[in-house]
């Protein structure tokens, strides 16, 4: 087994664009969850919408920076519909319809109904030209030490991505910092009291809802640039589930926990996705498993590192317990 390469590809993967996009949904599910107390199920639906918004406007004549004003409108619009009629109702009833809404999207725009608009399961390809046109990288070239090596057009998304989630980090902590900030704590840790003190719970909510989606939405549009594809099976509900252990592995409720989240994930998912792959083509599993199986295995460990996670440290790395308490009333 080269473990050397099983390293190389998880290191590559964790400061990757895929790792950028994460970092970036991520940071708005955590001003949702962490800060908000927002059980928000269905940050994958933003970033369908976000995505799907930018590609649309773009296959059907408009430019790619428009596009990427409609992605983000769409995301915007979608949290005002899914927070007006359940913010006002108990933390439960998000969940149940973020997670809802978020997988009939993803069904509508793979419809047949939908395919004149979305082109159906096939996804919408080669949108994203106008960005790489302006990469100043040399396309073909790579870039890197040795084997950590990137290509110019990976490296230009990165730089983008990176940069996309440093100006998000820098808008969450002046956010949190200011009296609106301290205003969304209080009422994540006791709405009641907050509302008893004249604050706009509903309000407060719903822009926190919003502000989260719109990250999504710029995750699932960078996710979209990244592979000059756009398909709704990349919006899977499990992607949400990703991001959750992202946030919880990080921090809920902290500045950098998201990024720290990011990195370290994509890190152990390559890692694992390596070491079953290079295993069982050596054998090691003899006929029990197959090549297929054998890549389900990393969600399996995966789930299990969460579990431990959660039992031994669910503050994560720069979290404390406080962070993590809900409102439920």
């Amino acid at each position: 087994m080269d473990w050397t390469e099983i390293l190389i590809d998880a290191a590559t993967a964790s400061i990757g664009p895929v790792a950028a996009a994460y970092a970036l949904a991520a940071i708005g599910l955590n001003l949702q969850f962490g800060y908000s107390g927002l059980l928000n199920f269905g940050q994958a639906g933003f970033m369908l919408v976000g995505g799907y918004g930018a590609a649309i406007t773009v296959e059907h004549g408009g430019s790619f920076w428009l596009g990427i004003l409609v992605g983000i409108a769409a995301s915007v619009v979608l949290g005002l519909i899914l927070g007006g009629p359940t913010l006002r109702l108990r933390a439960d009833y998000l969940a149940i319809v973020t997670i809802s809404a978020a997988e009939i999207l993803r069904l509508i725009v793979r419809s047949g109904w939908a395919e004149p608009l979305t082109n159906g399961v096939f996804g919408i390809q080669g949108f994203a030209n106008p960005f790489f046109d302006l990469n100043p990288l040399a396309t073909a070239g790579r870039y890197g030490w040795g084997d950590f090596t990137f290509q110019g057009r990976q490296l230009w998304v990165m730089i983008v991505g990176w940069s996309l989630v440093g100006l998000a980090t820098l808008l969450l902590w002046k956010l949190i910092a200011s009296p609106w900030g301290r205003a969304i704590r209080a009422i994540r840790e006791d709405e009641d009291a907050a509302r008893a003190l004249g604050k706009n719970v509903f309000g407060y909510k719903l822009q926190s809802l919003i502000l989260g989606g719109a990250l999504g939405g710029a995750a699932g549009m960078l996710l979209a640039v990244e592979q000059q594809n756009i398909v709704s099976d990349s919006f899977l509900p499990q992607l949400t589930f990703f991001l959750y252990v992202i946030v919880i592995l990080g921090g809920a409720g902290t500045i950098l926990g998201p990024i720290f989240g990011a990195i370290v994930f994509r890190f152990l998912f390559q890692f694992f996705d390596g070491f079953m792959a290079q295993s069982q083509a050596e054998g090691w599993y003899g006929d029990l498993l197959d090549a297929t199986d054998a890549q389900q295995i990393k969600l399996v460990l995966v789930g299990a590192g969460l579990m431990a996670l959660m039992v031994f440290r669910p503050q994560g790395a720069f979290g404390n317990r406080e962070e993590l308490l809900i409102d439920d009333n």
